[in-house]
């Protein structure tokens, strides 16, 4: 049952961050994939604060909501970075 509702905060916390980023989504398959992440981030970042709490639902969701919007950030900086280190396009080789 504990699977079933790590999916559902998953899948809140996924929808939720790609509303707050602007971002156009993964699908929901990689939403509820980023959002369980979050979960796990949030809830690590929260105890390491000193904010290790056993809420709700409500609770749940935000903390999950803040790791992905993290994870999220950081996936972007690091993507930002591949995008400007690669060489230019006719310094590639051509495939054939």
């Amino acid at each position: 049952m504990h699977i079933l509702w790590w999916a559902v905060i998953g899948l809140i916390a996924g929808w939720a961050t790609g509303q707050i980023m602007k971002g156009s989504g993964y699908g929901v398959w990689m939403d509820i994939v980023l959002g369980m992440a979050g979960s796990l981030n949030g809830g690590f970042l929260m105890r390491s604060m000193g904010y290790a709490r056993h809420g709700g639902l409500l609770y749940s969701i935000l903390v999950a909501i803040a790791g992905a919007v993290i994870l999220t950030v950081i996936a972007r900086f690091f993507i930002k970075i591949a995008r400007a280190i690669r060489l230019p396009s006719k310094h590639r080789i051509a495939s054939q």
